[in-house]
């Protein structure tokens, strides 16, 4: 890890440590099985707080155990290598419905969300994407009308991800006006009346993470749940956006890595016409071409995590970087099932799995062809 050292230091190696021992001791025996059950304990939620690998990067005083923003890049890589896309999501899903609470939630709302989630003790997500469209987020239609001390919710939200299990939800309503500028966020609770978690939706990837529909009949949310200023929820949800990408863009590296380590052990075994396939110029160059495109895009990605640790905004570049490694890991996972042959469709294969996870990447967090608009607009387009 010597060439990595400009960005992780002494302290994220012991993290590493901690999380690839969890993921070797908890996880790795039955991801198979977990796999084809389409969900994974809910002590997993209890054993990662414990170990605190789920409060990192969270503030101290709200049961966090704080540290930068690569402290949380290698916790997630190594939670990637469980082969798991689907348990590494489920796991983290209140890496992105935990940080608007933190950072526009009141002081009340936090001390009361924060711990028991960071514990694992409750499972939060975020809920934003509706039925009627995924992308057009300053469109939505949820709507949440104060009523005194509560706002009436109808609605439905759908694609979420730890939707069936989850006990807090962070979700996006419109309160105001058409457009962005009349949308807040409301945490809605497990229980409340008028809420109700509809089907766990069959999916071709991330089979380990519960997904579902959320339904609002005239939910009553009391006013001390809305996060930050009502109708200003838009920006809090598209500076969440920024950390979401950059997850998903390690996840994307993490895929190819995977793919590309997975290929480098099968073809010194795999034989044909009496000498290992890896001697073949063709396979040479096809994992030389894997590699060269995996180092650029972990290089690049790593480059706009340090921008953001240090504060900078990284709009068009994280969007790039989401884009180049989601394109890198289509390529890769490609390529790895097309050296597996046969083999690579083969569910016991990680390859397999590896190729059908990999396909959700460039849609959540933002489309490639929102991204594009994104860095197009950023360009003064």
């Amino acid at each position: 890890m010597s060439e990595l050292q400009q960005y992780f230091g002494e302290s994220q190696q012991l993290i590493r440590s901690t999380v690839r021992k969890f993921v070797e001791r908890e996880v790795k025996p039955f991801i198979d099985q977990w796999e084809e059950e389409e969900e994974f304990p809910l002590e997993l939620y209890r054993k990662a707080g414990a170990l605190g690998i789920l409060g990192i990067g969270y503030p101290e005083e709200l049961g966090g155990c704080g540290g930068d923003l690569f402290d949380k890049v290698a916790a997630s890589e190594e939670l990637m290598r469980s082969g798991s896309g689907g348990f590494a999501a489920g796991l983290g899903s209140l890496d992105i419905g935990l940080p608007p609470v933190i950072k526009w939630g009141s002081e009340a709302l936090k001390q009361r969300i924060a711990p028991p989630v960071l514990a694992g003790e409750k499972v939060m997500a975020l809920a934003i994407t509706e039925p009627s469209g995924g992308s057009d987020v300053a469109n939505l239609k949820t709507r949440a009308v104060r009523e005194g001390d509560y706002y009436r919710l109808n609605g439905s939200k759908t694609f979420i991800t730890s939707g069936v299990r989850a006990d807090y939800y962070s979700v996006a309503v419109r309160t105001g006006d058409e457009g962005y500028g009349g949308i807040s966020l409301l945490l809605v609770e497990k229980g409340m009346p008028g809420f109700s978690v509809g089907r766990k939706l069959k999916k071709s990837c991330w089979w380990a993470s519960d997904t579902a529909e959320l339904f609002f009949d005239d939910c009553r949310v009391p006013v001390a749940n809305l996060i930050g200023a009502e109708n200003t929820g838009f920006y809090a949800i598209m500076s969440n956006f920024q950390s979401e990408r950059l997850q998903l863009a390690i996840m994307a590296n993490m895929t190819s890595e995977l793919a590309l380590d997975a290929c480098l052990e099968y073809v010194r075994e795999r034989e044909a016409f009496g000498r290992p396939i890896g001697r073949f110029q063709v396979i040479k160059h096809k994992l030389a071409e894997m590699a060269t495109q995996l180092e650029a895009s972990r290089e690049f990605t790593y480059r706009q995590a340090a921008r953001m640790n240090a504060g900078q905004s990284v709009i068009k570049e994280i969007s790039m970087a989401k884009n180049f490694a989601t394109d890198v890991s289509d390529k890769v996972t490609y390529e790895a099932v097309q050296i597996f042959g046969g083999y690579g469709l083969m569910r016991e294969s990680l390859v397999e799995r590896l190729y059908r996870d990999n396909r959700i990447l460039s849609i959540g967090g933002g489309t490639r062809e929102i991204m594009n608009e994104i860095i197009s607009k950023q360009m003064g387009l």
